[in-house]
C-alpha cells in the first residue's frame, strides 16, 4: 500500500523539499523509499494497512515535529464507556447553539506524540494512513472549525482505529489529558477494529467516559442506539482496485464465498451446500501454493484453480459475509463495491449506518443457524428484486463506503441530523440514488427500519356518525393481540361524539380526535398520538374483517401519504370525497413494487345499516369516479403500478387438512 497521500488546502501539508548538492544523497534516499514501498506492499490487507503516517497535522508540520507529551504513571484514567448514554443525557447540545446553516462545527485537536514516563509511545503505529485520510477529509469539510470556542464536536488526533496497536491504559490516560475532555462530553472517537484476542470485544476497550463512538464492530449488546454510530470496516482495496460498475442482472455464479479463515463449522456447512448445488455455488479459500504478500491478498483458490480477488466478486449474484473473529468485516465493503448482494450472517451485528440506511434494499440478512437453508432462501427472491439490490449495493458503496472521507462525512452527517432534526436528510435522500424519481417503481422493498416508540400497531378509525357500526368495529379490533392504541377520527363538525360512558370497554387507550374539516385524507394524517411503526387505517363500516386478519399486520405509510404524495392527488381525493384507498394503494405499490396483500370481493363489503343517506359508495357516480381516479393517479405517477394478480399469501395452510390448533391465524377468510 503506497504511503503517499494527496492533501487539500486546509488539510495536511506536504513535507518541505530537502536540498542537497550531493547526488549520492538522492541515490540513498531513493533506495530507502523503494525498500519502504516493497515492505509496505507485503502488508496490503487490513488491519496491517493501519500503518504510521509521518505527514499529517493541522499545524502543517510533520508528525515527527509534533510536541512530545509524557504521561505520568499517576495520571488520571478515563472511566469505562457509559452504556446508558444517549444524546439527551451525555451530549451537550447547547454547545452547538443556533446555526443558520444547521451545520455542527468540529474541532480536531493539534497533533501530539503521547509517551509514557520512560518514553514508550502509547501506540505502536502512531498515526495510521487511514486516520490521516479521515482527519484530512474532516479538516477540508464544511464541518471543520479551527476555533475551539465555536466547536460543537471534538475529535482527538489520537488514532484508536485499530485496538491491536494500542496500549489500553495509557491511551485512556492520554484522552483524559485533553484540555476539553470533560469526561468525554461531545467527543467523538473512530474505531474500526475493536477488542483483541481471545475474546474480541465488539466495542473499543479503551475507557472513554461519555465520548461518542463511531465503531466498526458493534453488537446489540454494546451499541448505544441513537448515540453511537455503527461504521464500516474500511477495505484498503477500495482505493487500490478499479472495479467499474457492472450492470445488474444474472451472473456466472449464484452464490460466492470468498472469505478466508472462517470458522471450521461454517466451512463444513458451505462445503455441504457446494456438494448439493454444484456450480451454482463457488467456495473459495486462501491459496496455499502461493507466496505471501500481494498475491495472497489479491487471489483466492478452489482445488488449485486461482481466482482474482476482488474481481471474482462481480461474477456472483450473492456474496456470503460471515462473522470472523470480529463481527465487522472489510469483506462487506468489497462485496458492495462489486455490486454483489451481501448475504450477511453475523448474529447481533449492527450493520453500518443502519440508523439511516435501509439494508433490506441492498442485502439479505440470515441468522447463522439458517446457513443450511441459505440456498433455498436466496432462490425464493425474484430476479427483478435481485437486480434492484445489486444496484443499491453498489450505490451504498459509492456513497458511504468507498473512502475514509465517505465514512467520516456520513458519520458527521448522522450526528448533525440528530442535533438539527428539522433540517435532517429524509429517508429518500439517504437511500435513493439521485436519479430515482416518482415516475416509476423505485424500490422492490419497504420503508426504513425505524425503531418504534411503542410496540404493536395503532388503529385509526375514520367515522362520521355511524355509531353502532363504529362500536362494532372498535370491539372487533380490540381483540387483536398486537393492538397498542385506538384513535377515532371524528369527521363530523356538526355533531359531538357520544359520551365517554357509552363507548365500548377496551384494554388499550382509546382517544377521539375531532377534525376541523370533513376530509377523507384525515385518516392518513400522522397524528402525534401515533407512537407505533405500524398503523391500521379503517372506516367505521368495515365490520367483516376478523381479528386474525388484522393481526396479519400493516405497514406505516401515513407520513408519505400526507407529505410525499406526488401531484395534486390529495386535493383530488378531498374534492371528490372518493378514492383515498386507491391513492394509498398507488403510493404503496410505487414504493414497494408489490401488489396489495388482500383485496376482498365486492360482495363481502356490505354494511347492513348503511342507507343511501349516509353511504358515499351508494351514490350512482361513486363507482364512475373511482374509474376516473385510477386514470388520474396513473397519469400523475407516470406509470400504472397496480398489476392483475391472483395470489394467496397465507402461511397457515388455510384449506389443507391440518390440525386447527396448530394454525396461527385460523380465522382468515377465503378469497
Amino acid at each position: 500500500m503506497c504511503a503517499s497521500v494527496k492533501y487539500g488546502s486546509r488539510g495536511p501539508a506536504l513535507i518541505p523539499r530537502m536540498k542537497t548538492k550531493h547526488r549520492i544523497y538522492y541515490i540513498t534516499l531513493f533506495s530507502v523509499v523503494l525498500l519502504g514501498l516493497i515492505a509496505t506492499g507485503i502488508f496490503q490487507f487490513w488491519p496491517h494497512s493501519i500503518e504510521s503516517s509521518a505527514e499529517w497535522s493541522l499545524d502543517r508540520r510533520s508528525v515527527h515535529d509534533a510536541p512530545l507529551v509524557r504521561i505520568p504513571m499517576s495520571s488520571p484514567i478515563s472511566e469505562r464507556g457509559d452504556l446508558s448514554c444517549r444524546m439527551h443525557t451525555c451530549f451537550d447540545v447547547y454547545r452547538c447553539g443556533y446555526n443558520p446553516k444547521n451545520k455542527i462545527k468540529v474541532y480536531i485537536y493539534p497533533l501530539q506524540r503521547f509517551v509514557d514516563e520512560v518514553g514508550v509511545p502509547i501506540s505502536s503505529t502512531g498515526l495510521s494512513r487511514e486516520y490521516n485520510d479521515l482527519l484530512s477529509a474532516i479538516s477540508d469539510s464544511d464541518f471543520y472549525s479551527d476555533d475551539v470556542s465555536r466547536a460543537c464536536l471534538f475529535i482527538p488526533s489520537i488514532d484508536v482505529l485499530n485496538q491491536n496497536s494500542l496500549r489500553i491504559r495509557e491511551t485512556a490516560q492520554a484522552l483524559a489529558m485533553l484540555p476539553r475532555w470533560d469526561k468525554g462530553t461531545n467527543h467523538l472517537l473512530f474505531n474500526m477494529l475493536p477488542g483483541g484476542p481471545p475474546d474480541y470485544n465488539t466495542a473499543l476497550d479503551v475507557p472513554r467516559d461519555r465520548a461518542l463512538l463511531a465503531g466498526g464492530g458493534f453488537s446489540t449488546w454494546t451499541y448505544r442506539q441513537g448515540y453511537d454510530v455503527s461504521i464500516p470496516v474500511y477495505s484498503p482495496l477500495s482505493a487500490e482496485v478499479d472495479l467499474p460498475e457492472r450492470q445488474p442482472g444474472p451472473r456466472r455464479y449464484f452464490i460466492l464465498s470468498s472469505q478466508t479463515a472462517i470458522h471450521r463449522e461454517y466451512r463444513v456447512e458451505l462445503e455441504r451446500l457446494k456438494e448439493e448445488n454444484g456450480e451454482a455455488l463457488l467456495l473459495l479459500d486462501k491459496c496455499s501454493n502461493l507466496s505471501q504478500g500481494l498475491a495472497s491478498v489479491r487471489n483466492r483458490c478452489y482445488k488449485g484453480q486461482v481466482y482474482d480477488y476482488p474481481q471474482i466478486l462481480q461474477e456472483s449474484s450473492f456474496c456470503v459475509v460471515l462473522r470472523g473473529a470480529r463481527l465487522g468485516q472489510a469483506t462487506l465493503s468489497d462485496v458492495l463495491q462489486a455490486g454483489c448482494v451481501p448475504v450477511i450472517m453475523a448474529d447481533s451485528y449492527i450493520l453500518p449506518f443502519s440508523e439511516v440506511l435501509d439494508w433490506k434494499r441492498a442485502s439479505v440478512v440470515i441468522p447463522e443457524e439458517k446457513l443450511p437453508e441459505m440456498y433455498t432462501i436466496l432462490k425464493s427472491i425474484p430476479h427483478r428484486q435481485v437486480e434492484e439490490m445489486q444496484r443499491q449495493a453498489r450505490w451504498f458503496w459509492e456513497a458511504y463506503f468507498s473512502s475514509m472521507k465517505a465514512i467520516g462525512m456520513t458519520t458527521l452527517q448522522i450526528i448533525n441530523d440528530r442535533i438539527y432534526p428539522y433540517a435532517a436528510r429524509t429517508y429518500e435522500e439517504w437511500n435513493n440514488p439521485p436519479v430515482v424519481k416518482w415516475t416509476s417503481v423505485n424500490s422492490p422493498l419497504f420503508l426504513p427500519l425505524i425503531p418504534p416508540r411503542s410496540p404493536g400497531f395503532t388503529a385509526v378509525v375514520l367515522t362520521y356518525d355511524r355509531i353502532e357500526s363504529l362500536f362494532r368495529v372498535i370491539t372487533e379490533i380490540s381483540k387483536v393481540p398486537s393492538l397498542a392504541k385506538l384513535l377515532v377520527v371524528w369527521n363530523n363538525q356538526n355533531k359531538s361524539p357520544p359520551e365517554e360512558s357509552l363507548w365500548p370497554k377496551v384494554a388499550v387507550p382509546l382517544k377521539v380526535l375531532r377534525t376541523k374539516e370533513n376530509k377523507l385524507s384525515n385518516r392518513f394524517f400522522p397524528f402525534d398520538e401515533i407512537e407505533t411503526e405500524a398503523v391500521l387505517a379503517i372506516d367505521d363500516d368495515i365490520i367483516m374483517l376478523t381479528s386474525d386478519e388484522l393481526q396479519f399486520g400493516y405497514e406505516y405509510f401515513n407520513y408519505l401519504y400526507t407529505y410525499k404524495m406526488p401531484g395534486d392527488i390529495k386535493n383530488w381525493v378531498d374534492a371528490h370525497m372518493n378514492c383515498e384507498d386507491i391513492a394509498m394503494n398507488f403510493l404503496v405499490a410505487n414504493i414497494t413494487g408489490k401488489a396489495p396483500i388482500k383485496v376482498t370481493p365486492r360482495k363481502k363489503f356490505k354494511c347492513p345499516e348503511c342507507t343511501a343517506i349516509d353511504g358515499l359508495s351508494l351514490d350512482q357516480t361513486h363507482m364512475v369516479e373511482r374509474s376516473e381516479c385510477i386514470n388520474k393517479f396513473a397519469s400523475v405517477f407516470g406509470t400504472m403500478p397496480l398489476k392483475v394478480v391472483e395470489h394467496r399469501a397465507d402461511p397457515v395452510l388455510y384449506k389443507d387438512d391440518f390440525p386447527e390448533k396448530l394454525k396461527s391465524f385460523p380465522n382468515i377468510g377465503s378469497l
